[in-house]
């Protein structure tokens, strides 16, 4: 239990003046933060890259996509085990330790398992093994998530109090580094005709194959794990052990629920929930332009242009969006992203006639699709760091994270659910015809394989992405307008509102 003294100074004691950070003596463990969060962003950036690589050499169907979308649901479901990270652990290890070096000897060892299988599973497959994917994915991101747990707590720990503002810096900075290793870069040195197209390696093949990339990456995670075994000591804080830091896990479970049942969060929720599926058609965005004849090499060349706009935006929004209503921000920049999100749609629609240009035309299109793309990329950004934003306001400071690592949970279930139901919808409201029978509808694999022996293709008469571009627009327009009184309410209310009541023998 803690001492008396130290649960008044948890509810009761006045936040202590702020110390200026001073990282000199903090350097080495930057470094190691940094180096570990990027290696919890590159499975997010590896299941980025697979869509489009499917997409670029299966052109699967959009049912195929929504399944393998189910792989990213352990960073929106995290939470239900997290108090279980936070409390089991062998002391003597140390307490982070005691999960970090398994779970990355674990992410190694998979990546090196996958590495074995992908040209089976996706790069030399007639079609690629959706199931064994997404099950490989699923399970990489499983251990990513837990990571993160884990390197959140210790980086609390690890640097000294006048530091820990730069843990924030660590994470944004190594899981966007990450992302781009195991997303942009992975397809780039992977590519037989990037490198070629711009004259920078005469070469007939990529840098390196898909498999050598994951079995680069498999055995660093194991050498950096190995490292970090032998050489960091983790240091115990004395306030730390089984039961003295935090609440424990039935205490935190427990506290979890009385935070749901608060009635302003229990609206919130409703917000959160719903509010994605009025731009769930992003989701098929990059697929589309692939199918419309956009490469996968375009694609991330232009996520390497976005790069810089990323990493300024969090300045840019804090200098000229309103601080102090940071919920009424984004709810004011919704019906830009839903405009933008026709405009995109549009831009989509032409562009198989724009990539059979030459010229002044094609590169006029490519300027267009760049632009149109960064405007939207903004857009999203205002809209997740302004509700960020939010959170953090409302964010009860005497327990910690755990309302911050709630809502970004929902939000996070909100934004999967709506995206895979996009995806899943897509497919049903396309309809297509054989090309030589048109009463052949290819409704089915026998229809399809009848109209392939005549040598024809199914075609697409009635292409489902712009209907659900449709159904989500009208559906995003209802929203906003149905929901306008609810944000002006909850931004008005006082802060104390959403937080629980809490009592010194309730974490004891």
């Amino acid at each position: 239990m803690m001492e008396n003294a130290q649960i008044e100074s948890l509810i009761k004691t006045p936040p202590e003046s702020p110390v200026k950070a001073n990282p000199k003596g903090d350097k080495h463990n930057i470094w190691i933060l940094l180096v570990l969060y990027t290696l919890q962003g590159f499975p997010l950036g590896v299941s980025l890259a697979i869509p489009i690589i499917m997409q670029s050499l299966h052109s699967s169907s959009f049912k195929h996509q929504a399944q393998f979308s189910l792989a990213v649901w352990p960073f929106s479901l995290k939470l239900l085990w997290a108090p279980l990270v936070d409390s089991l652990f062998n002391r003597k290890f140390g307490r982070r330790k005691s999960w970090l070096i398994p779970l990355q000897y674990l992410l190694g060892i998979v990546f090196l398992i996958m590495g074995f299988y992908i040209n089976d599973w996706l790069i030399y497959a007639n079609q690629p093994q959706i199931l064994n994917l997404t099950i490989m994915i699923f399970l990489l991101n499983l251990l990513s998530a837990t990571q993160d747990i884990v390197v959140d707590g210790w980086a609390l720990t690890m640097l000294k109090k006048e530091n820990i503002s730069y843990s924030a810096m660590c994470n944004s900075a190594g899981q966007a580094f990450g992302i781009f290793l195991g997303h942009v870069l992975g397809i780039l040195l992977t590519s037989k005709s990037f490198l070629n197209k711009w004259h920078l390696l005469p070469i007939p093949t990529g840098i390196i194959t898909l498999q050598g990339y994951l079995y680069f990456w498999g055995t660093m995670y194991i050498i950096i794990t190995t490292l970090l075994a032998l050489f960091k000591i983790e240091k115990y804080s004395s306030t730390e052990s089984d039961n003295k830091n935090g609440f424990g896990i039935i205490k935190t479970y427990k506290l979890l629920f009385r935070i749901i049942k608060l009635p302003y969060i229990k609206k919130f929720a409703i917000i959160l929930l719903t509010v994605k599926l009025g731009f769930c058609i992003e989701a098929a965005y990059k697929l589309k332009l692939i199918n419309g004849g956009i490469t996968k090499d375009e694609i991330a060349s232009i996520e390497t242009f976005i790069i810089p706009l990323r990493i300024s935006l969090p300045f840019f929004v804090a200098k000229f969006t309103s601080q102090e209503k940071p919920l009424q921000t984004f709810f004011n920049t919704i019906p830009y992203r839903l405009i933008f999100g026709i405009i995109f749609s549009i831009v989509i629609y032409f562009t198989p006639i724009f990539v059979t240009q030459k010229g002044i035309v094609l590169y006029v299109y490519k300027v267009i699709l760049v632009l149109v793309y960064s405007t939207h990329q903004l857009v999203m950004g205002i809209m997740m760091l302004t509700i960020m934003a939010f959170y953090a306001i409302i964010s009860d400071p005497k327990i910690g994270g755990t309302n911050m690592t709630l809502l970004t949970t929902i939000a996070n279930i909100g934004n999967i659910w709506s995206s895979s139901a996009a995806l899943w919808l897509i497919d049903y409201v396309t309809f297509k015809q054989c090309s030589v029978d048109s009463t052949n509808k290819c409704l089915s694999q026998k229809n399809q394989n009848v109209c392939k022996t005549c040598k024809e293709n199914c075609e697409v008469y009635i292409d489902g992405f712009y209907i659900v571009t449709l159904i989500c627009t009208v559906y995003g327009l209802i929203w906003y307008y149905k929901f306008r009184t609810s944000i002006n309410n909850l931004q008005s209310k006082n802060v104390k509102e959403w937080h629980i009541e809490m009592k010194q023998r309730e974490i004891l």
